[in-house]
């Protein structure tokens, strides 16, 4: 009898999922200990020192966020005093600029985030729920291709620091990070690990690793002091629900603004039928771009006006920007994620990031804390402009889709900015093209922010090729890249459950 299906982006971490479901454990159980297990498999994507979200549907029950994102300190600190730098990442055919060092840490919710959920919704020991992370970490894991290439992506930020350098450089090379095939071992962090599932969350935001990280903070050019940690809360929200063709789509609502931007879009795209051109014909790119540059406009016009990401739903609005879709086609960050269902009819969808992390080492426990601060993307007003106290906003969303044939399908990405333009893609796949899973999530995409218009290797020439002509600011890539996010998706259908892993992020699924 099937047990359950599971979508991550490692294998061990699918594997971890997997021996919780095997025995015994829930989807929320199975979903925690893939993400713990994230930590020590995909140390640039996940941290202990992040945040994240999990969308949770019980069995029988209405579906909940538990949202455990990243929160504002509550005093600022000068820029002057601030260890604050600059790096680039750089992907190959495009770069990005981050920021690292102690400035750029916001208050981490991953370990409260972990205990709440559990406390709610576990059925195992959380020792037992930790122990696949703990034998990662204690053991070693051999670095695979993707995870040795992000390395190289952020290498300015692992190599910053001596204690960095110490768990992620390579022994072979002194000045070299690992590379493919070396094994990363993290003593500390296994500590740490089986320290938490003892001692509780407490030990993090109270107690000596608390002290620890308001200690670094404090002389060495942070915000976080320990106040904002024992301040720190895990919220349950309400999702976001909106139908689309006779589909119920579930995300994360306001004020992160990942789901409420894929719920615009989709607005859009409710009377236009992409379907009806045939998946990668230059009309349907051409819609899906149109509608991607109309929903960073609202974007934009709704934080300009005061309005809030909450009134991009407004029908006013929303008509407006549908009617501009229409008119124009007939003319013609480090981030991971999870899906879990179980048979008992449990869901979890659970998305964490750490940033890209802040280059630094909490002392003698091997977590690295995120660089929320230094993101771009999470800062759009600018730096060091962020208000006191509130929870960060975030593209993560963590997405149920419930289709009128009854099939239930849970998905989300990594991917910072390309994770609601991923979802999007992935949906509509899913929903207009009826798709199944492996090719929804396998298909090629495009990504257009800024007017530049990044296109994915896998369209047909002559259909790109009308399209960004279109498009003078653009790139076309050779492949699939993680640049346009990782959506592991599984799915419930009357025969069974499936899965699809992004193969862009390393993604595996299993049926269990």
């Amino acid at each position: 009898m099937m047990q359950g299906v599971v979508a991550a982006g490692h294998e061990l971490t699918a594997q971890a999922a997997e021996s919780v479901l095997r025995d015994g454990g829930n989807a929320f159980d199975a979903a925690l200990a893939a993400h713990l297990a994230a930590c020590v498999t995909e140390p640039v994507l996940a941290s202990l020192g992040g945040g994240g979200f999990m969308l949770a549907r019980p069995a029988g029950g209405d579906p909940v966020v538990f949202d455990f994102f990243t929160h504002t300190p509550r005093r600022r600190r000068p820029p002057e005093e601030l260890d604050f730098r600059p790096i680039v990442a750089d992907f190959g055919t495009a770069q990005q600029e981050f920021h690292i060092g102690q400035g750029t840490i916001a208050a981490p919710g991953f370990v409260k985030g972990v205990f709440r959920i559990h406390a709610e919704l576990g059925s195992m020991p959380l020792r037992e729920i930790v122990a696949p992370a703990v034998r990662y970490a204690r053991e070693g894991v051999m670095l695979n291709a993707l995870q040795a290439y992000i390395f190289n992506i952020v290498r300015p930020i692992y190599t910053a620091t001596p204690e960095a350098r110490a768990i992620y450089g390579s022994p072979r090379a002194p000045g070299r990070l690992l590379g493919e095939g070396e094994s990363i071992v993290q003593a500390d962090l296994a500590d740490t690990l089986e320290a938490l599932a003892v001692e509780g969350d407490g030990l993090f935001y109270r107690g000596e690793i608390a002290q620890r990280i308001h200690q670094a903070s404090r002389t060495g050019g942070g915000h976080i002091a320990l106040e904002d940690l024992e301040a720190y809360r895990v919220i349950r929200r309400l999702p976001l629900q909106l139908a689309y063709r006779g589909a119920r789509v579930t995300t994360n609502p306001p004020p992160s603004s990942g789901g409420i931007l894929i719920a615009f879009a989709l607005g859009l795209l409710h009377k236009a039928r992409p379907a009806a051109w045939g998946f990668g014909s230059y009309p349907h790119l051409r819609l899906l771009a149109e509608v991607m540059a109309l929903t960073n406009q609202a974007r934009v016009e709704a934080l300009a006006t005061g309005r809030g990401a909450d009134r991009l739903l407004d029908p006013t609005l929303l008509g407006r920007y549908r009617d501009q879709v229409l008119r124009r086609v007939q003319a013609l960050r480090g981030t991971t994620h999870v899906s879990v269902m179980d048979a008992r009819g449990n869901v979890a969808s659970m998305t964490v990031s750490n940033g890209e992390g802040c280059g630094s080492i909490v002392p003698g426990t091997g977590v690295m804390l995120n660089n929320m601060l230094g993101e771009e993307d999470l800062n759009p007003q600018g730096f060091h402009l962020w208000a006191p106290d509130r929870r960060m906003s975030s593209m993560m969303s963590p997405t149920l889709i419930e289709r009128g044939d009854g099939v239930l399908i849970a998905t989300g990405s990594g991917g910072s900015n390309r994770i609601r333009t991923a979802l999007l893609q992935v949906l509509v796949n899913l929903i207009d093209f009826e798709m199944e899973v492996g090719p929804a999530v396998v298909s090629p995409r495009i990504h257009l922010e800024q007017d530049r218009l990044n296109v994915e290797g896998g369209f047909r020439p002559d259909e790109v090729a009308d399209l960004i002509r279109d498009y003078p600011d653009h790139q076309v890539w050779e492949g699939l890249n993680l640049f346009f996010g990782g959506a592991h998706t599984v799915v419930r259908r009357a025969g069974g459950f499936a899965g699809a892993g992004d193969p862009r992020r390393g993604g595996v699924a299993r049926v269990v």
